[in-house]
């Protein structure tokens, strides 16, 4: 009995302290995370059974306010892979895969050229790719990000000679032509030299691809 007091006073004590910590912990401010940046989950395409098409355009109505949102990035101008902007065009794509060229072509550019998301980019675009094989300023786009950031001098020739053939200004025939080169590959540079010179009239043209064909081919 004669302890009793001696408790009563550690008790006070403790809780004292537990309150006090609790005190402390709710003051401080809790930081807040703007649920419309929080990444969308993948599942919900399991859920939007007649609402495919709707939900994609959404997504893609979303983004549009924030193609420069970089949520981590990890030095001065590249963001995190698999970024927020990539996670919501990628859904946005696996839900309505046709999607707009143009949205296409300005979703994966923002990825390469706004944030340096380039492992996101080269999903998307090559999905684009897929999806527009004739659309020749999607192909350009995309050759631009094969060449300055894949650093794949072979794909780039490869987008850029599609996109001469779908409607490109002709020097792009040309900068396919000296990639494919560069690249090494030997066998497709002869093609889009061959291809350049049967659709050329001019003979001056002509001859100095000749001559470059028969160069390459020795």
């Amino acid at each position: 009995m004669g302890l009793s007091p001696f408790f009563s006073e550690i008790k006070l004590i403790i809780l004292s302290a537990l309150f006090f910590c609790a005190t402390a912990v709710l003051n401080r401010p809790i930081p807040t995370v703007d649920s419309l940046l929080l990444p969308p989950a993948k599942e919900i395409k399991y859920f939007s059974v007649g609402f495919k098409i709707t939900l994609a355009s959404a997504l893609w109505m979303r983004v549009l306010q924030d193609l420069d949102y970089c949520e981590q990035k990890i030095n001065q101008t590249d963001c995190v892979s698999h970024s927020w902007l990539f996670q919501n065009l990628d859904l946005a794509t696996d839900l309505d895969a046709v999607f707009e060229s143009e949205m296409y072509r300005m979703g994966a550019l923002a990825l390469t050229v706004i944030i340096s998301d380039y492992s996101g980019a080269s999903i998307i675009f090559d999905r684009a790719v897929h999806q527009y094989p004739t659309d020749w300023a999607l192909l350009y786009a995309a050759g631009y990000h094969a060449l300055f950031e894949e650093k794949n001098k072979i794909k780039a020739a490869e987008l850029y000679f599609s996109a001469a053939k779908n409607g490109a200004p002709d020097w792009v025939h040309t900068m396919a032509g000296r990639l494919a080169i560069e690249g090494g590959d030997v066998g497709y540079a002869e093609k889009i030299l061959q291809t350049m010179i049967d659709t050329n009239q001019d003979e001056k043209y002509v001859k100095r691809l000749r001559e470059k064909l028969s160069s390459l081919k020795k």
